[in-house]
């Protein structure tokens, strides 16, 4: 539990707010300045060129072929279309963000990371053609959409594990491969690492983490297992997709300045579990509405993308993340795009999870309550009131400041996006 719950909450004098308001707005303009020297430079590629297999159309360009095929209740074409980020979502947006702004952004789906990723190493600067020359190979296999088919309903083991285990047959008879047994390879995979970790036959998943050649294989994933040193935690993709740095700039003022008349928000549904922690938030959100401003995505009404969640993420101080399915979640990256401070439950939501794209302490730019308290009747609202004018600007300033590093850019721009970072520290890992 936060030690904050037993503190008394703070007054600011008048004088004191106008000062602290004045240094907020002098430094705005330099702490989110651009890069005064473009990123492009001789020594861009100090870390070695990326060789990037072109694979069997089985293996990625298939399943776009056949996007109806992916889900077993409704199309998937959407989800993977244009570059894996969607369809346009300015028209729905810009009565709330302006036509200016909502040109950046998207219908994202979660889970379309092993598209973005493919997408923008082909057109890496640091990119080779000859692989002799290359001292690191990706393989944009599709490993989440393989496996996402067949999750959800009775496919066989052995179903859930062919792509998988196919692609490691193709792979290990690359020369390549034979030359280094795999030890500079990497993959995005676009699911969580435990979608790949099946241990057993009736278990949830594909086997794939668990074949013996992928344990050679540095692997990107939107959520690691804090215990795999092969595996790098990255952002999930949000849907703000900005083409160059002056878009970031424009964004990150704009919600720099947003009123926020709610002090925290919750986005998510109840569900059909016994002591479900997200029914106890959504209960607590519904019955504190003068604080806290409810989004009811029940019954999946939030997955093709509503503005209501930007919408309550911008009028929020706050915004609630608890665990889902997993430890992490999407919402925690739309969350803190929108300048909305997140606050967790557990630990391993963001502990040891983005390292190296929001730093090595989250509690700079977030808040962590234990859940447990929660269980026992401690309000979330008291908790949160605690916090006064002066911390929450410390917060919101750090949140904002990470923006760059945590969203996937359009293209290869002038500033480090997401997968910028994530390619230079796998490039790093190998050279090291």
């Amino acid at each position: 539990m936060s030690n904050r719950q037993t503190r008394t909450k703070k007054s600011t004098p008048f004088w004191a707010f106008l000062i602290f308001l004045f240094i907020q707005v002098y430094v705005f303009n330099s702490l989110f300045r651009p890069p005064s020297q473009p990123l492009k430079s001789a020594g861009k590629c100090s870390n070695g060129l990326v060789y990037v297999y072109e694979l069997p159309p089985m293996f990625n360009s298939d399943f776009l072929t056949n996007c109806h095929d992916l889900d077993p209740w409704h199309s998937r074409c959407n989800a993977v279309s244009n570059g894996g980020f969607g369809p346009s979502a300015a028209a729905a947006l810009s009565h709330l963000i302006g036509d200016n702004l909502s040109t950046a952004w998207y219908w994202t789906d979660m889970f379309s990371g092993e598209l973005i990723y493919h997408n923008r190493i082909l057109n890496h600067p640091c990119r080779t053609l000859a692989p002799e020359s290359a001292s690191a190979f990706y393989i944009p296999f599709y490993a989440g959409i393989a496996v996402g088919k067949y999750l959800f309903t009775n496919y066989t083991s052995i179903q859930r594990d062919f792509h998988c285990g196919e692609i490691l047959k193709w792979v290990q008879n690359q020369p390549p491969w034979r030359r280094s047994n795999g030890s500079d390879h990497f993959i995005m995979l676009g699911r969580m690492t435990w979608d790949f970790r099946r241990s057993n036959d009736d278990d949830w998943g594909s086997s794939f983490v668990n074949m013996p050649l992928i344990k050679r294989i540095r692997r990107l994933t939107v959520e690691r297992d804090p215990w795999d040193t092969r595996e790098l935690g990255v952002p999930y993709p949000t849907g703000f997709h900005p083409n160059s740095r002056s878009e970031i700039d424009e964004w990150q003022r704009f919600i720099y300045t947003y009123t926020r008349p709610k002090l925290f928000t919750f986005v998510g549904g109840r569900r059909p579990l016994k002591n479900d922690f997200r029914s106890i938030l959504f209960d607590h959100c519904m019955n504190e509405s003068s604080y806290c401003k409810l989004v009811d995505c029940s019954n999946n009404k939030c997955s093709d993308g509503t503005p209501d969640v930007l919408e309550a993420f911008l009028s929020s101080n706050f915004c609630l993340q608890p665990r889902g399915d997993a430890y992490t979640r999407r919402s925690t990256f739309d969350c803190m795009l929108a300048g909305s401070i997140p606050v967790f439950f557990w630990k391993r939501s963001i502990w040891n999870q983005y390292n190296l794209f929001l730093g090595e302490d989250p509690s700079e730019f977030s808040v962590l309550i234990d859940r447990k308290t929660v269980r026992n009747g401690t309000s979330v609202r008291k908790v949160l009131e605690n916090y006064s004018f002066m911390e929450i600007s410390r917060l919101r300033d750090k949140v904002i400041s990470l923006i760059p590093k945590f969203v996937y850019s359009l293209n290869e721009g002038d500033y480090e996006d997401a997968f910028s970072v994530a390619i230079d520290g796998v490039m790093k890992s190998f050279k090291d």
